[in-house]
């Protein structure tokens, strides 16, 4: 089961699919993730709470 580097929480293999490139299994953040966001290529804090 592929998991978020960050936060370590379970996403699904279509999740990996489309937001990690080829040759990665693992995505840098995910939606779980409250403290950090995809940006481009790039990973960054969140700017704003995601209101959870």
């Amino acid at each position: 089961m592929p998991t978020c580097q960050n936060c370590g929480s379970f996403v699904t293999a279509d999740y990996v699919r489309v937001f990690t490139p080829n040759e990665v299994d693992r995505p840098r953040v995910c939606p779980a993730c409250e403290n950090l966001v995809r940006d481009g290529a790039d990973v960054r804090e969140a700017r704003a709470t995601r209101g959870n």
